[in-house]
């Protein structure tokens, strides 16, 4: 068994200096050569590399997470983002020619240039403790920022293999690790950040805010929903059941983008608990307790959070509901619901509970999401191509995923993030270094055009305003009622022939 040190939190009295110390050395512009910023992120995935197994131990241990699980949603992505963001880096760093830019202009060479935000903090959650908290650095590290990470003390031995990792392969005077937890983090909140990246609930993510708001402070939110699946007459149970299954059991259902109700046709219900039924069976042929493929629930206050949301219910259990709070096992749980208020949907779940609540039709099961979560983080729709379509036009989410549970979500290189009171901005892939850098528009202004440039100064005179007119004025191609202009219309009054447009125009 790996050996993992013990979980300490950082000295209240050295969270100041230690931030002031990444934002000065952010200032020396230490690191702002794109060579350098490559170096840091080969080193850590090297760190990775060699940490692998204590990452899988301090998982284990954490949330009783399989290694697989582990390796598919912590090291092997983590690993793959160093690596991608690297090779990709010059590309992305490259000042970009502006569009859009009228001929006038082009002699000035508009551009937008790459700059690092500045020093960020990133405060991560305890789900996916490694990928969530050390994704968003490898955007900052990409951008050219400095950092201070601070992981989720929830899962504090997978925030001890993350100051490790850290420490182990980073400048230390760019990139560090704080340690703790609601005071440590108020601390960490008092400093001068030029961005804040969370991921957690809505109501950390409400505190967080408000304390940005006081110093105009960026953020970006990674928060979680009541999530909609939707599955209607026209779908296949047997798949819908298997994947949607497989997306509530992973990390037993601790995922912000697993669906926390299932709308399901009353004509395809039977079929489709059936399916529940055997897939779970082909999941876990010993049942989940004995299985070493689930996992359990974080700690004891959010396996009490569960257990009282299914305590409150006044659906009724059609598989599963076995709990012990001794082992933190929470069995895969189905319950059929009747009631739009009822606890299963009012709250979050962020576990293996499964509530179903049968519809009448497609239009019902939309107007219930709707008015549950308006704006989730992830929406998944089972049926026809034109159904699937429906729920698009008709619902709105961070992200979707059509025939299948939040693979939107699995695609590494896809920007991920929320909408409304589910998030707001987005990383992974090139949107991580997006996210960490400010889009600075840029021109040369070349001293030979300055006798083309006389219409700007004064004394300013008609003449110099036609002419300043001539260049700049666009023609509209519609009319006063806002249709359309025929081409040779808007030909004529390109030409400055207004009257005679007018008439071609009707």
């Amino acid at each position: 068994m790996a050996e993992l040190a013990p979980f300490e939190h950082t000295a209240m009295d050295d969270i100041a200096p230690t931030c002031a110390k990444v934002r000065a050395t952010f200032l020396s512009h230490k690191t702002k050569p794109i060579e350098y910023r490559q170096q840091q992120l080969r080193k850590l995935y090297w760190a990775f590399k060699d940490n692998e197994a204590l990452i899988k131990e301090a998982c284990k241990r954490d949330l009783g997470k399989p290694s697989f699980e582990t390796y598919l949603t912590e090291t092997g992505w983590c690993m793959n983002d160093c690596i991608w963001m690297a090779n990709n880096l010059p590309r992305f760093a490259k000042d970009e020619a502006a569009t859009d830019i009228p001929w006038t202009n082009k002699p000035l060479r508009p551009r937008i240039r790459k700059d690092p935000l500045g020093a960020v903090l990133i405060i991560g959650t305890y789900n996916f403790p490694v990928q969530l908290t050390l994704l968003p650095l490898i955007g900052a590290i990409a951008a050219g920022c400095t950092a201070v990470v601070k992981p989720s003390e929830s899962a504090p031995h997978a925030a001890v293999v993350i100051a490790k990792i850290m420490r182990e392969s980073l400048d230390a005077d760019c990139y560090t690790c704080i340690q703790g937890a609601i005071p440590e983090t108020t601390a960490l909140l008092d400093q001068k950040w030029d961005k804040i990246f969370y991921t957690g609930g809505e109501s950390v993510a409400k505190i967080i805010a408000k304390k940005a708001a006081e110093t105009l402070t960026p953020v970006t939110l990674e928060l979680g929903g009541r999530n909609p699946a939707i599955v209607t007459k026209h779908a296949n149970p047997k798949l819908a059941a298997r994947r949607l299954l497989w997306a509530k059991t992973l990390n037993a259902g601790q995922v912000c983008l697993s669906h926390n109700c299932t709308f399901v046709d009353r004509e395809i219900l039977p079929a489709f608990i059936a399916e529940l039924k055997n897939q779970l069976r082909d999941f876990y042929p010993d049942g989940p307790r004995n299985s070493p493929d689930y996992g359990r629930i974080v700690n004891a206050r959010q396996f009490q959070r569960i257990k009282k949301m299914l305590d409150d219910t006044n659906g009724k259990i059609v598989i599963g509901g076995t709990m012990d709070e001794s082992d933190l096992f929470i069995e895969p749980t189905v319950v059929q619901v009747n009631d739009m208020n009822d606890s299963m949907l009012t709250n979050e779940s962020f576990g293996p509970l499964l509530p179903i609540l049968p519809v009448k039709d497609l239009d019902e099961a939309i107007k219930i999401a709707n008015e549950i979560h308006d704006t989730p983080l992830g929406t998944y729709a089972f049926g026809s191509k034109s159904e699937m379509e429906q729920v698009m036009a008709q619902t709105r989410s961070g992200g979707a995923s059509l025939n299948d549970g939040f693979f939107h979500g699995s695609i590494p290189t896809m920007p991920f993030g929320g909408v409304g009171t589910s998030g707001q901005g987005a990383y992974r892939g090139k949107a991580s270094f997006d996210t960490f850098t400010h889009r600075r528009s840029v021109t040369t202004t070349p001293a030979w055009l300055e006798a083309l440039m006389d219409v700007r100064y004064p004394p300013y005179t008609l003449k110099k305003q036609k002419s300043f007119a001539a260049m700049n004025d666009m023609v509209p191609n519609f009319d006063r009622q806002g249709k359309p202009l025929g081409w040779s219309a808007w030909f004529l009054g390109l030409l400055g022939l207004k009257s005679l447009a007018a008439v071609v125009g009707k």
